[in-house]
């Protein structure tokens, strides 16, 4: 099958495995989903041969993978409340008293990640807001059959996960791409492996709902 052409977004849907292959060379499939494979690579000076290779090896193998394209919305609705808003209710909290006190310890060295807990505060109000819109107004409208009425919602949450793909992109300059120095403590490695922990989790979030429930929505499909 030829991939370059096909948006990651796209290919992240039809390929189970595809989105930690694209997390693992930092393809942006939520937010940037819309971009082809191949200005991806480029963008990355990526081998798309490779690449498509891999992808070609992840189409191949069986999956019991969900399907959620052809799952009701009342289920995939659920599941996304459930996986994802409650789990990152549960995460930023922690990861921000986490990171507030790697910050009060280890101020003083050069590779302290300075300005991580009010990174990740700014992520937990805008989070919180967001949802409680999608749990309120949106996902009604959905559940409720009106998902072709509700482009002007829709339009908005996508904006909001591009903002929350840039303050990802923000906490990787940050924390030298998670990756704790030489010196690090325990609670310095807790901190960035639950934190990677968190950003997996709100990539497979943001593609469940830009790459499948809401172009569905919009289709009333």
């Amino acid at each position: 099958m030829e991939y370059a052409s096909q948006s990651l977004g796209a290919l992240a849907v039809a390929i189970p495995g595809a989105t930690k292959l694209f997390r693992q060379y930092d393809l942006d499939f939520c937010c940037g989903g819309k971009q082809t494979l191949q200005r991806a690579a480029d963008k990355k000076m990526l081998d798309i041969a490779e690449l498509s290779q891999q992808l070609d090896r992840l189409a191949s193998k069986p999956s019991e993978a969900k399907d959620w394209s052809q799952s009701p919305y009342s289920e995939m609705i659920s599941h996304i409340l459930q996986r994802y808003h409650q789990r990152h209710r549960e995460q930023l909290p922690e990861l921000i008293l986490l990171a507030q006190k790697v910050e009060r310890v280890h101020a003083a060295k050069l590779t302290c990640p300075h300005g991580l807990a009010e990174r990740l505060t700014i992520i937990y109000q805008d989070l919180e807001q967001h949802m409680m819109k999608e749990e309120r107004i949106l996902f009604p409208m959905i559940e409720q059959g009106m998902g072709t009425q509700a482009g002007g919602p829709i339009n908005v949450m996508e904006m909001e996960h591009d903002q929350a793909g840039q303050d990802v992109e923000k906490i990787k300059q940050i924390t030298n791409n998670l990756t704790p120095p030489a010196e690090a403590c325990n609670t310095w490695r807790a901190l960035y492996s639950s934190t990677e922990e968190f950003i997996t989790d709100l990539m497979e979030h943001i593609h469940l709902e830009n790459n499948i429930l809401f172009p569905r929505a919009l289709a009333n499909k």
